[in-house]
């Protein structure tokens, strides 16, 4: 399950030539001091987004705050398993995190 969903991952990541995926036990990507996306223990991908845009994507994903090690990992948007299915979708959600972090004061 959990390769399975690295694959996912990484096939993900994979589709934005600007993101590279980085961490060999917890993949995750970061840009600008800020780590905008990961995949947890569970094999669950999370991706951040800003306070207002969250809000908006936890109704329209039908979907809660992503968990890691059992913590909210508060700005962050658990990818439901069904969109999955159309990566280019979520390829587009992974590149507007991306344009926010980068929008953000550097760390």
């Amino acid at each position: 399950m959990y390769d399975e969903k690295l694959k996912i991952y990484d096939a993900l990541v994979g589709k934005c030539p600007n993101i590279e995926r980085k961490g060999k036990t917890m993949p995750y990507t970061s840009a600008n001091g800020y780590m905008f996306s990961l995949l947890n223990k569970a094999g669950e991908i999370g991706i951040r987004f800003s306070k207002e845009v969250q809000k908006k994507y936890l109704v329209e994903f039908d979907t809660t705050l992503f968990k890691s090690y059992n913590s909210i990992m508060h700005g962050y948007v658990l990818i439901p398993d069904e969109m999955l299915k159309d990566l280019d979708r979520v390829a587009n959600y992974l590149q507007e995190s991306y344009n926010y972090v980068m929008s953000l004061e550097p760390k």
